[in-house]
């Protein structure tokens, strides 16, 4: 093995335009994840919000937005790059973000590339959120991120849906693809064989970051996961609740491990 590495999902339960509750879940399982010795956690798609679509531009983060300071604090404090979602105002566009931070406090900011819309049969108690397209404009940012010799893309949840944007990952040498989603039930078993099917198409490893918890009127479908480069799922977390999913590589091996947030005290090697 080349590079020792340690990559984390977290899996975020959203307190619906709470950016202060979400604020303080990332930064309960940055710590876990740092105590598991990760060196990368990645969050799902508006993680800082929640996807609540009709609060974004109320809620809209700016480019060096002060609310991000607990969590430059704790990837500073770890030694973490930690990649947050969140709806993000660059000049006089709304955009669905991903920020960057890293353990030198420095702001990277990805922004997703194709925007989305839920069919009506995703809807949960007769709620459907309006089309990504009416609230926000798709992106062009896209900045890899580099840690401990490792190189890593970032994919917002419709951005898997394209082959090329893996590929173009995979061509400016990615090693690991970053996966910040929102999946409902019915939609996970498609995406989950696309994140697949790219990871040993690319060799590359995949992690996917999902809510754990309802957002937006929708269902979660939670199982948020690390695939090896061979497609092969090296860890998975549940259908509900908020918790890490680690995946440590080195000279020695593998090691995987989940912690929970509700029982901590009870973390399970996988």
């Amino acid at each position: 093995m080349a590079t020792a590495r340690s990559i984390a999902v977290a899996q975020t339960c959203p307190v619906a335009g709470d950016v202060q509750a979400n604020l303080d879940e990332h930064v309960r399982l940055a710590r876990l994840a740092a105590a598991e010795g990760a060196q990368l956690v990645v969050y799902p798609e508006l993680s800082l919000t929640g996807y609540e679509l009709g609060l974004a531009n109320g809620l809209a983060f700016a480019e060096n937005d002060p609310r991000l300071a607990s969590l430059l604090d704790v990837a500073a404090l770890y030694s973490l790059m930690l990649i947050a979602g969140a709806p993000v105002r660059i000049g006089s566009r709304l955009h669905i973000g991903a920020f960057i931070l890293a353990p030198d406090r420095t702001v990277g900011i990805y922004t997703k590339h194709y925007l989305g819309a839920f069919a009506p049969s995703a809807s949960r108690d007769g709620v459907i959120p309006p089309a990504e397209a009416t609230v926000f404009h798709a992106g062009e940012l896209n900045p890899l991120v580099r840690f401990d010799g490792s190189v890593a893309a970032v994919a917002v949840c419709a951005d898997i849906g394209r082959a090329a944007h893996p590929q173009q990952a995979a061509d400016r040498g990615a090693q690991i693809y970053l996966a910040s989603m929102f999946v409902i039930p019915s939609d996970f078993a498609g995406d989950v064989a696309k994140l697949q099917r790219y990871a040993a198409q690319h060799s590359m490893m995949v992690a996917l970051a999902n809510f754990g918890g309802p957002s937006g009127g929708l269902a979660a479908a939670g199982r948020s996961a690390i695939w090896s480069e061979s497609g092969e799922v090296l860890i998975q977390l549940g259908p509900a609740g908020a918790g890490i999913a680690v995946v440590s590589e080195d000279e020695q091996g593998r090691r995987v491990r989940a912690v929970m947030l509700d029982d901590q005290h009870a973390a399970k090697d996988a």
